[in-house]
């Protein structure tokens, strides 16, 4: 008897346009995860151009019960995006729909569809003399609905919060193939429960997020970068008070980053040499936005390095003198996980912890991991001013890093994340659990948490059509 599915691709067609509706050629842009782990195989990729199309997709696929893998720029780091081998799931593009819908200046907020990418929204919205502070390492390619559904973080969380904190309303189609309209951009709307937080971080189990309403912020007059060389990780955590003190919300940015990760980055992209190493053991990033002049910014640096010197928080800073200088200076840091991966495959770990545990835990994790496996290089780096790491483990200098992974992955991360736990932090800061960690999910969220996130998702998707596999199991 033939699968029913199979007829799926030529319906998505009628629907979308045959030319619109990928099943064969190379589709390993759809099919394989962003960090290469795993290749799916799809029935077929359909790139819908509107939400009504969208709507139209899911109701097709709702009715033969074809899976569905919502997918935005399919740069996610957890293989949250992509389908699995079966052959039987469809993933849903939202590439085409990249449009900038509309800026409302007066509620300072943005309407843009799912697809548009990160970067173009960013450029979109400065060209109209505003800011949309989201800005990640993948703004290249990432998109608004991938950002939303992962609740994307990236480098100005400290001072603007998280993707959750920057949406003001949502458009999305229900595993129903229904369509709710919350675009309003209200921020005050107390009738119910809060369907937007909800769908966003949901990374595709409940719907498909179509467009978004975001926040948007006036432009700095000024925006100024320093590099500073902390003597222990203890001095950043308490540089990063002493600038929070100083700075207040002007303080936008506070990176840290471990002295192997960027001697990384000097090993693979020689061009890209810190201006301060002086064999400290840790740098941090800072970026202060002021919105009075870039002479006020200035002077706030330097009376900030200057206390952080005097107090040993620092044993060296720099303020960055022309936007090429800042614009180096930033991407030595966003160079750090390309050149992880050009030293050999390696096993990530994106937690957060209370900014305050963060030197206990660093000293307990590093200390656990060197005695079980000897020899064994620690990548760490990330956004300090919000508690979240990427504490990455490399394997040992000459050792098959494939055999390494395959070895050691398991092991290596309940090490990692069972410390955490023991600090009371997250094994998830921004990256998502996506099918990496949807097993290691039940060991460190308590039970009534999962049991509230299945009921909501057997309520919502009661025939696990959307994303199965991902975040619950």
């Amino acid at each position: 008897m033939t699968n029913p599915l199979f007829s799926l691709p030529g319906t998505l067609g009628r629907i979308v346009g045959a030319a619109h509706v990928l099943t064969d050629g190379d589709l390993s842009g759809y099919e394989r995860d962003w960090r290469g782990r795993e290749r799916g195989r799809a029935l077929a990729v359909v790139c819908p151009a509107n939400v009504g199309e969208v709507a139209a997709v899911v109701r097709a696929c709702a009715a033969l019960g074809a899976a569905i893998v919502p997918q935005g720029g399919n740069t996610g780091l957890s293989v949250g995006s992509t389908p699995d081998g079966s052959g039987t799931q469809v993933v849903l593009s939202l590439r085409r729909m990249n449009a900038v819908r509309g800026i409302d200046a007066a509620n300072f907020a943005v309407t843009v569809e799912a697809g548009c990418v990160l970067q173009a929204l960013q450029t979109a919205t400065r060209e109209a003399g505003f800011l949309f502070p989201l800005s990640l390492a993948a703004e290249g390619s990432c998109t608004i609905g991938g950002n939303l559904a992962a609740n994307a973080g990236g480098t100005q969380v400290l001072r603007y919060g998280n993707a959750r904190e920057l949406c003001l309303g949502l458009e999305v189609v229900t595993p129903q193939g229904e369509v709710w309209d919350g675009l309003s951009g209200l921020r005050k709307d107390n009738t119910g429960y809060d369907l937007r937080d909800l769908f966003i971080g949901s990374e595709g189990t409940l719907g498909v997020i179509t467009a978004a309403t975001l926040k948007l912020y006036p432009l700095p007059a000024a925006q100024l970068t320093a590099w500073a060389a902390a003597p222990s990780l203890q001095a950043a955590v308490d540089l990063l008070g002493l600038a929070q003190r100083q700075l207040g919300a002007g303080l936008t940015g506070f990176e840290v980053m471990g002295q192997f990760a960027l001697s990384l980055v000097e090993k693979h992209y020689p061009h890209l040499r810190p201006p301060l190493y002086c064999g400290t053991p840790w740098c941090v990033l800072l970026e202060n936005s002021d919105h009075e002049s870039e002479a006020h910014a200035r002077a706030q640096f330097e009376h900030l390095l200057q206390a952080a010197l005097e107090s040993g928080c620092a044993t060296d800073a720099v303020v960055a003198e022309s936007i090429t200088q800042a614009k180096t200076l930033w991407q030595i840091r966003e160079s750090i996980p390309l050149a992880q991966a050009a030293e050999g495959l390696n096993i990530k770990h994106d937690i957060s912890l209370p900014v305050s545990r963060i030197p206990a835990f660093v000293t307990e994790a590093d200390t656990l991991l060197a005695h079980r496996i000897p020899g064994v290089r620690l990548v760490n780096f990330g956004h300090l001013g919000d508690g979240n790491l990427h504490y990455n483990v490399q394997a040992p200098l000459g050792a098959d890093a494939a055999q390494f992974l395959r070895e050691q992955e398991e092991r290596v991360n309940t090490l990692v994340f069972d410390a955490v736990a023991r600090h009371q932090g997250s094994i998830s800061a921004e990256h998502g659990i996506g099918s990496l960690k949807a097993a290691k999910l039940p060991r460190y969220k308590p039970a009534v948490a999962l049991d509230l996130m299945r009921a909501i998702k057997r309520a919502i998707d009661p025939r696990g059509i959307m994303n199965p596999g991902r975040v619950l199991r």
